[in-house]
């Protein structure tokens, strides 16, 4: 376990693909998942669940779903081709790490799959008119914001397994089955995953990662107008 500042672990936290085999202590799992529900969700609902996949063959089965629907994945990344902030190095290394997690995912001693509960809307005969009038727009903007209250959660698994030693990064290529996961874990009907995170002690180093700099994504007052702060490489 490490004990490191906020923002050492915010600058230092990067996707680490490449993990030991090693089992990690149940106290530890315990800690990042109680980090996660630390996060907020909409309207203070917490309707989250946390499966955590210690099994070797329901990994097994998750890392083949997994690498079904990366071999399609990857198909895309290549025709979209390398973003113009990378080198073609750096893109070659992205690929190179996405292949081994397509192939290994289920190698990592625990797979963590965050999930949220559906709160369905009220009838439309409940609400007041001028919300009736726009019910489609408002049933498309509860499908819009679901992620906002299991995302939180996940950047703070993250953060957590950065300040505990371990690394994890998250995925999402399982989605394209999610009936099949959905099959593997037993979900309820009215239970959806949004990510499959695997967890374990990090075979590389962490970070500090390098990302665009403030000028070219932050702006001021409207789109465009560049934000005059600058960042820091480093806490």
């Amino acid at each position: 376990m490490t004990d490191i500042a906020l923002f050492e672990a915010i600058y230092t936290a990067r996707a680490l693909r490449r993990l030991k085999p090693d089992a990690v202590p149940e106290a530890l799992i315990s800690r990042v998942l109680d980090a996660a529900i630390r996060a907020s969700t909409g309207g203070n609902a917490q309707n989250w669940a946390f499966i955590v996949v210690r099994d070797a063959e329901k990994r097994r089965q998750l890392g083949a779903i997994y690498r079904r629907a990366s071999d399609e994945v990857s198909a895309i990344y290549a025709a979209r081709g390398r973003p113009a902030h990378m080198t073609q190095e750096q893109f070659d290394r992205l690929m190179a790490a996405g292949a081994y997690l397509w192939q290994h995912l289920g190698d990592a001693p625990v797979l963590l799959v965050p999930c949220l509960t559906t709160r369905e809307m009220p009838p439309r005969d409940r609400l007041p008119a001028a919300v009736r009038a726009r019910y489609a727009e408002h049933l498309a903007y509860q499908e819009r914001i679901r992620g906002a209250s299991i995302y939180p959660a996940i950047q703070n698994i993250i953060l957590a397994c950065r300040g505990l030693g371990l690394g994890t990064v998250i995925t999402t290529n399982h989605l394209l089955y999610e009936d099949d996961v959905r099959a593997v874990l037993g979900m309820p009907a009215d239970s959806f995953s949004f990510a499959l995170m695997p967890i374990g002690y990090p075979r590389g180093r962490y970070g500090p990662v390098t990302r665009k700099p403030l000028a070219e994504v932050a702006f001021a007052d409207g789109w465009g107008e560049r934000w005059p702060g600058r960042g820091q490489d480093r806490p």
